[in-house]
């Protein structure tokens, strides 16, 4: 982890490349992005706990729908009474 000396170093450079009146707008921006993460990580959680506990708890798979059949029908295009050409 950072110790002391390298947390001090990072402030410093951070104060030199954004200045003093930057920091408190980019720490408050800081702070709502990770508010952000944290809530949408929530979200996420509670939903695949929801789905897990909604998911139907069957032993029997469900049934398979037949194939279809393999008959086709065939229509003739001449009139009725007429022969075939």
């Amino acid at each position: 982890m950072l110790g002391t000396t390298e947390m001090l170093v990072i402030a410093v450079v951070v104060l030199i490349l954004f200045g003093a009146k930057k920091v408190p707008e980019l720490m408050k921006g800081v702070g709502t992005g990770i508010k952000e993460f944290k809530k949408a990580s929530r979200d996420v959680q509670d939903e695949l706990e929801r789905a897990v506990h909604e998911q139907p708890q069957a032993s029997n798979p469900p049934p398979t729908p037949k194939p279809a059949s393999d008959t086709v029908s065939h229509h003739s295009s001449t009139p009725s009474g007429a022969p075939p050409a």
